[in-house]
């Protein structure tokens, strides 16, 4: 797999390159990020060939949109593609403080959930302004579902379905003001109540189609294939612990995990392949997968996850991971070697 590789989205043509730059590092999650290393990060994965980039007004409450924004100002418009998402409205509040919700030099600017129509097409004509941009490719609506939201997820889901918010999104789809939506969650459950909802160009999921975890193969990554819904992978270390920080799904790993983690981790060296590398090659063995969106603090970073993408790993590997039972026998591998 090569990292500048352009893959297309079934139903509305647009053009990503297979690896994709996550910018939720722009926005100072859990360490401070200076704005010259912000730009020189954007700068790091533009020489790279990346052409993909993904932010959110929540990501630094608002702070990694300004930046991206910045960043790709001197770039024509029509030589990359950018995402961003809907769902929070970003309202001014002095009294935001350093570290909450994780972002440890987060803007002044609350975040607020609304999915209503009205919500939807303010928090697109926000991130406009703070992008700087007259075009955005693909609008997501960000962390919408049960888990999310518990005993509140009927009443944002209502916002979506009976207060407009799927109309709005389908009107800038119509418009043209944007080239395709989807949704971008952590929760594959959700995707399919929204398949049922609107017809939806690509899905941005999170930590549920990974080497570690492929609990949303039959329910979700299939259907998309019929419906020919692109899928964007997103959380392929589950949150890390894949990477080898002992974190998974934003907390420390339990026990079980930890486990599974340590038997991937003994197959890996058995043939000399980076956990990682067979992390990030692994969700683009199913056909749905069109990109895979990671982000990166440091340009040596970036670096490494464009060369594990890129390392050659054996078929034997993987046939290694079935005859263990780390993966499921009717799951697409690589390259379509057993």
């Amino acid at each position: 797999m090569n990292a500048r590789e352009i893959h297309t989205l079934p139903r509305s043509g647009l053009e990503l390159t297979a690896l994709g730059f996550g910018c939720s590092q722009l926005g100072g999650l859990y360490r401070p990020m200076s704005s010259a290393d912000a730009q020189a990060l954007v700068e790091a994965a533009w020489s790279a060939g990346l052409r993909y980039f993904d932010t959110a007004p929540y990501y630094g409450f608002t702070l990694s949109e300004r930046r991206i924004g910045q960043a790709l100002s001197n770039r024509a418009r029509e030589t990359f593609s950018l995402s961003t998402k809907v769902g929070r409205l970003m309202c001014p509040d002095a009294g935001v403080q350093p570290g909450e919700d994780g972002w440890a030099e987060p803007l002044p600017f609350r975040p607020i959930f609304d999915y209503t129509y009205g919500g939807i097409m303010r928090s697109y004509e926000d991130s406009l302004q703070r992008l700087g941009m007259t075009r955005i490719d693909i609008l997501y609506v960000h962390d919408i579902g049960t888990v999310t939201h518990a005993d509140r997820h009927a009443h944002y889901w209502a916002q979506l379905t009976e207060g407009g918010g799927f109309r709005a999104l389908t009107q800038l789809r119509e418009s043209g003001a944007v080239r395709a939506i989807g949704l971008g969650v952590n929760e594959w459950e959700v995707v399919v109540d929204a398949m049922n909802e609107v017809p939806l160009d690509v899905v941005m999921l999170a930590g549920r189609y990974t080497l570690l975890e492929q609990t949303a193969l039959e329910p979700l990554l299939d259907a998309c294939i019929r419906a020919e819904t692109a899928v964007v992978a997103a959380g392929v270390f589950n949150s890390g612990v894949l990477a080898g920080n002992g974190k998974f799904n934003y907390a420390d790993a339990p026990a079980s995990v930890v486990e599974k983690v340590r038997r991937l981790a003994d197959v890996s060296a058995r043939f000399d392949v980076p956990l990682p590398a067979a992390a990030l090659q692994f969700p683009f063995a199913h056909r749905a997968v069109v990109s895979c969106v990671v982000g990166a603090r440091t340009a040596a970073q970036l670096e490494q996850n464009i060369a594990w993408l890129e390392r050659p790993i054996p078929p034997q590997y993987w046939q290694a991971l079935r005859d263990e039972g780390l993966i499921a026998a009717n799951v697409p591998v690589p390259e379509g070697q057993a």
